[in-house]
């Protein structure tokens, strides 16, 4: 059984624009993912550590364990051995209450992936490799969440670039979420249902190409059976 964390926030965990519901795991694209991999032929268990409003570095200053470097050491320690790490985060970087821009995202995310690869797990376990997928870029928001993220759209500008330039200095691998998604027109931020699934459905290619193949897992089990 190949195992995948996602660490990522609300756009992950699959909470419905303009309300507080929740998409079914299915229909979140962490879930499009398990399901279009198992499609394909693989074990495989997708774990979804999502929490609505987590930074990458920073606090909130109004709920508490929002900062996305708080434990992730401690969630790649209880959750190994880990075959790959999804991190999509960024977009809460940018909420009004923050004056970051897309070169501090960037920045929090390579510390983000500094703490996968220093987590202290078992002697033996693999460090696992990390997918960094970028977030689609916000549209001017609407709704209930507007003051929160009030100027996001302005502050996010080139997201992609600054993540993909970052990726390549750190050595992980990148996907741009806005090359086959948008942010939802009912909020400006979130995702629609729809675009959880297109989602899921264009990671499970990157995502297969990233796995050990079942065939080599075995045949590795197998040796290391037999040197025992």
């Amino acid at each position: 059984m190949q195992q995948i964390l996602v660490y990522a926030d609300s756009l992950s965990w699959g909470i419905i624009p303009r309300t507080r519901r929740r998409l079914d795991f299915e229909q979140r694209w962490p879930g499009v993912l398990e399901l279009g991999l198992a499609a394909g032929g693989r074990r495989v268990r997708v774990i979804e550590d999502c929490l609505n409003g987590r930074r990458t570095v920073w606090e909130d200053p109004y709920k508490p364990g929002r900062n996305g470097l708080d434990g992730l050491a401690q969630c790649i320690e209880s959750q190994s051995p880990l075959d790959l790490v999804i991190l999509m985060l960024g977009t809460n970087d940018f909420q009004s209450m923050h004056p970051h821009n897309a070169w501090h995202a960037a920045t929090g995310v390579a510390t983000l992936v500094g703490a996968i690869r220093s987590a202290p797990i078992e002697p033996g376990m693999p460090v696992p490799p990390v997918l960094v997928v970028c977030p689609p870029v916000l549209r001017p928001p609407s709704g209930p969440i507007a003051p929160k993220f009030d100027g996001a759209d302005r502050k996010c500008t080139g997201l992609a670039v600054a993540y993909r330039e970052m990726c390549e200095e750190q050595g992980c691998h990148f996907f741009d979420a806005g090359s086959v998604v948008n942010a939802s027109p009912l909020d400006g931020v979130h995702l629609d249902a729809a675009e959880h699934l297109t989602l899921g459905e264009a990671l499970v290619g990157v995502v297969d190409g990233l796995l050990a193949h079942p065939e080599a897992q075995a045949e590795d089990a197998g040796a290391a059976g037999a040197a025992q």
